[in-house]
């Protein structure tokens, strides 16, 4: 009882809890018998990081937060605590000094779990402290790299370390010796490791930032990016050349930035890799966009429109003329959507062209060209050949001009079905983006058919999310129907971030005739704004909202990315 009255102090001084909420968790201590850390984070009185280092203060013991959780990559630590050992009672190797090895642990650990451990390593213990969904995620992170560190890479390194003893004049800067170190057979298995290692996680796009002592390299994934354990200093050059190689790149140009890509088969679906590079002050950085071609991807059923958006999205579809306008950011899942209704357009009876910049979807069936500014093969230059080629659908990607989006209305008034994007936040300012880039009004109302807007939000993780009541100010503010909701938690299986995948949250508002009298007369966002409030039509708040009503994601994310 000592322990948590002191704990108790600890966090009054603080200033952590009040009194009476100290009062109230002892007091359900009596009852649940839990330590009192844990009825304080349960009940929301305290946070979990703050809680561990009052807990770390108060036994003498360190705390670490997520960011210090880095384990020494030169001690072979995952010899000491297996991985399947470390995911199971939550413990991470950090360092081991003399016969004194560090880890660290999510709660206070008792005598005999300490002495098994003591057993296990054949090392003394030292016990740091830190949050537990941030020592999951490190967990996750150390072990997932085991094979990173591959055999044939230990005796490169120490032949590297011995290299560079002698000199910088031992040192291979000729072509035909960077392509030899490109081409050995562990470089090859790294960069394959590499690729496979991100498809298997799900990851969008590979970083890989060289700077003066080592080579970061970064998984993005769920929008998100998450570092990886860091390869051997000495073949880092020898990295980029192979990626450089692969894209047909040229690997003695190290001063421009360069744009190449290649594709690969795994586990029977075929992956395209768009690379590009950049040179910094300490190399090249790489970034390799992951382009998977799986075509049960592009499926309107699975993007998260709401059964009724997903209704008029169709039947837009269904016309034989009008644009069909998706305004979002970058990386707002855009092109997956207008894959999608292309894949839902897609017959034998249809003639479908594209031009876009970069072609990310291969269908067959479909004719698709890419851009090419440099021989004059613009947007607006292809949508004018296009015209001459019969064709019932059209896909531009992107309308960022006058010349395009006069053309693309053009087709749109002439019989075509035209599908493209714009950068825009939400589906009025679509409508005056267009009208600022220089279409009339009369234009817009006539041609437009459809205007879609979008973002992307992280789907909770079905293994550990965890119900919670809302606050009353919540429920009213936001006009939440549900009286509970989920929040992220962290496990083994989402790396300890609490959320797996990502869904689309929709605004989709077609043009009547109501409509069209709106934005020939008038077109201020205010009225804009009002005329969908009043129509039904959600905004994409309401349509995250949604959402985590239905318990797919938090508040918190949809707040972070509905309201930008």
């Amino acid at each position: 009882m000592r322990v948590n009255v002191l704990l108790g102090e600890l966090l009054l001084e603080r200033k952590l809890i009040t009194p009476e909420q100290l009062s109230i968790a002892l007091a359900d201590q009596k009852l649940s018998k839990e330590p009192l850390g844990q009825i304080l984070v349960r009940s929301g009185f305290v946070k979990e990081a703050d809680l561990r280092e009052a807990l770390s203060e108060q036994l003498g013991v360190s705390f670490l937060s997520g960011a210090q959780l880095t384990p020494r990559a030169d001690q072979c630590l995952k010899e000491c605590v297996s991985g399947e050992f470390a995911r199971k009672h939550l413990v991470l190797p950090l360092e081991k000094k003399s016969q004194v090895l560090k880890v660290a642990l999510a709660k206070v650990p008792d005598i005999i779990f300490i002495d098994n451990l003591r057993k296990i390593t054949k090392h003394d213990i030292m016990i740091a402290l830190s949050p537990e969904s941030e020592l999951r995620r490190a967990i996750y992170d150390y072990y997932s790299t085991t094979d990173l560190q591959d055999p044939g890479l230990s005796s490169e390194t120490e032949a590297g370390k011995r290299g560079r003893a002698k000199g910088k004049a031992s040192a291979k800067t000729d072509l035909e010796s960077t392509i030899a170190d490109a081409e050995k057979a562990s470089v090859i298995q790294f960069v394959d490791f590499l690729i496979k290692k991100a498809l298997d996680e799900r990851a969008s796009d590979i970083h890989l930032e060289p700077f003066e002592n080592r080579l970061n390299i970064r998984y993005r994934v769920d929008g998100v990016l998450y570092e990886l354990q860091p390869p051997p200093r000495e073949i880092r050059n020898a990295l980029v050349s192979r990626i450089k190689i692969l894209s047909k790149m040229n690997i003695a140009e190290n001063r421009i930035p360069q744009e190449g890509s290649f594709s690969l088969d795994y586990q029977g679906r075929k992956v395209s890799l768009r690379v590009s590079t950049i040179p910094i002050l300490s190399g090249e950085k790489i970034v390799l966009r992951v382009m998977d071609k799986r075509l049960d991807l592009l499926n309107l059923r699975a993007l998260g429109f709401e059964p009724e958006q997903r209704v008029l999205f169709e039947k837009a579809l269904t016309r034989s003329y009008g644009l069909i306008l998706v305004a979002g950011p970058a990386g707002s899942g855009k092109s997956t959507t207008l894959y999608a209704a292309l894949n839902k357009c897609l017959s034998p009876d249809i003639n479908i062209v594209t031009i876009e910049d970069p072609v990310e979807y291969e269908i067959p069936g479909i004719s698709q060209v890419q851009v090419k500014p440099e021989v004059g093969l613009t947007f607006a230059a292809g949508l004018r050949a296009f015209l001459r080629q019969d064709p019932d659908v059209i896909l531009v990607g992107e309308i960022g001009d006058l010349e395009t989006a006069e053309t693309c209305m053009r087709a749109a008034l002439t019989g075509h079905l035209v599908l493209s994007t714009v950068h825009t936040p939400d589906v009025v300012n679509a409508v005056t983006r267009l009208i600022d880039i220089g279409i009339e009004p009369y234009l817009v109302a006539g041609g437009v058919v459809l205007f879609v807007a979008q973002r992307l939000v992280r789907l909770l993780c079905p293994h550990c999310k965890e119900a919670y009541a809302p606050e009353i100010k919540d429920l009213e503010k936001y006009h939440l129907k549900a009286s509970t909701l989920y929040k992220a938690k962290g496990c083994g299986k989402c790396r300890g971030t609490g959320y797996g995948g990502r869904t689309a949250l929709y605004e989709v508002l077609p043009v009547d005739e109501e409509f069209r009298r709106l934005i020939t007369k008038d077109t201020d966002l205010g009225k804009l704004r009002r005329f969908q409030k009043e129509k039904g039509f959600e905004t994409l708040l309401q349509s995250g909202i949604r959402k985590v009503e239905q318990g797919l994601t938090t508040l918190e994310e949809v707040l972070n990315l509905a309201c930008e």
